[in-house]
């Protein structure tokens, strides 16, 4: 059995997703940030980066091209970091996206979930420089993406699971621990 080239890190907001993503990128993975496209719309529509607007574009560009709908948007950045390599992808959402996604690459890609408790996310939103959450928007996102977004399949289907309960040293050695097993595939 081969190796994946495509990682998929998906998880609540929160659980420390573009943090892993950021460790396999350092190990020579190019990072695919699905949220760019968000916040490029965003911008290209004039408006502030806010968590109100971020979802309604979210849910725009859902409504528009289907729950597919970043995955289909960021299909030219994946194959052009697999032209180079390996690739992550911070950030897959839905159930519907995993399915575009595994028909298109097949064996080719797999899903690691990263998980955190919701109080353990919630105080790690409350704090981050960019966008924080209070603990009531963390929920009402968490409420929003398992029901509007189909978010928990993906995690449900996981091949690999990162608990993320401890501090970032902690998630490196997972992240690392990850890359090893999937580095000895290959053998």
């Amino acid at each position: 059995m081969s190796s994946p080239k495509i990682i998929a890190m998906v998880g609540m907001a929160g659980a420390g997703k573009t943090e892993a993503s950021r460790v396999m990128e350092q190990h020579g993975y190019s990072r695919i940030r699905f949220g760019d496209v968000t916040d490029e719309e965003v911008k290209r529509r004039g408006l502030p980066l806010s968590e109100a607007n971020e979802r309604s574009v979210r849910e725009a560009l859902r409504q528009e091209l289907g729950m597919a709908a970043y995955a289909k948007l960021n299909l030219a950045r994946i194959d052009a970091a697999l032209e180079k390599g390996l690739a992550v992808i911070d950030g897959m959402y839905s159930w519907e996206e995993y399915l575009f996604l595994k028909e298109r690459y097949g064996d080719k890609l797999a899903v690691a979930a990263v998980w955190a408790s919701p109080g353990t996310r919630a105080k790690r939103l409350s704090t981050r420089a960019v966008r924080p959450l209070t603990r009531e928007e963390t929920f009402s996102r968490d409420k929003a993406e398992i029901e509007k977004v189909s978010k928990a399949g993906p995690i449900a289907v996981a091949d690999y699971i990162i608990l993320n309960e401890g501090g970032i040293g902690e998630l490196k050695a997972q992240v690392e621990q990850l890359i090893h097993q999937l580095e000895n595939m290959d053998c």
